[in-house]
């Protein structure tokens, strides 16, 4: 009798383990005080470069594998470092403005994972949702984990997210006041 009940109990827990599915990718919170995000933008006359803060981010792993990550950004941080005093607060509070970001009617903006591919033993090459200002669009980059560490690069075309102030798609005769399309940002994560 011992052994049927014994029987039974196993029957019961890997039955259940398998109607269960695999077991979830492993979720791995990111250290918002300790992960950077840092942007650089361009114009005609030169360049600007800041950061801005994580609010929230998570990487997915199956084992050491990436297979996802998610993140929100705290757009009320976004900040310039290379100026200062006036010319600091002015572009800070123009990147705040309805002109770029519109951070007061959009504080947070976000990035969800949909395809991550190896390419290489610690690279990846990602295509994730990227919504700012409430549109959504596709972006693709690459991003290198080592350890608990992980390093994204990505180029953003800022018009498809309706912040097309000062850009030469957009406006005529511009000059050397014209702003390029595209932003840089680079992603050091520590989980």
């Amino acid at each position: 009798m011992k052994k049927n009940v014994f029987t039974l109990a196993l029957a019961l827990v890997f039955g259940a383990t398998a109607i269960a599915g695999p077991i979830d990718d492993d979720k791995k919170e990111v250290n918002t005080e300790k992960s950077t995000v840092t942007w650089k933008a361009y114009k005609v006359t030169g360049s600007h470069y800041g950061t801005i803060s994580l609010k929230s981010g998570a990487l997915m792993f199956d084992g050491d594998k990436l297979t996802g990550g998610e993140f929100v950004v705290d757009m009320t941080t976004i900040n310039t470092t290379d100026l200062e005093g006036d010319s600091k607060g002015k572009l800070d509070g123009h990147l705040h403005s309805d002109d770029f970001f519109s951070t007061a009617s959009n504080p947070t903006s976000s990035l969800v994972f949909t395809n991550v591919k190896a390419d290489g033993k610690n690279s990846y090459k990602v295509t994730g949702d990227l919504t700012i200002k409430g549109i959504t669009k596709p972006v693709t980059f690459d991003v290198s984990v080592y350890g608990s560490k992980a390093t994204a690069t990505m180029k953003v075309d800022r018009t498809k997210y309706d912040v097309k102030y000062g850009s030469g798609s957009f406006f005529d005769n511009l000059g050397d006041k014209t702003i390029y399309d595209e932003f840089d940002l680079v992603v050091d994560l520590e989980f």
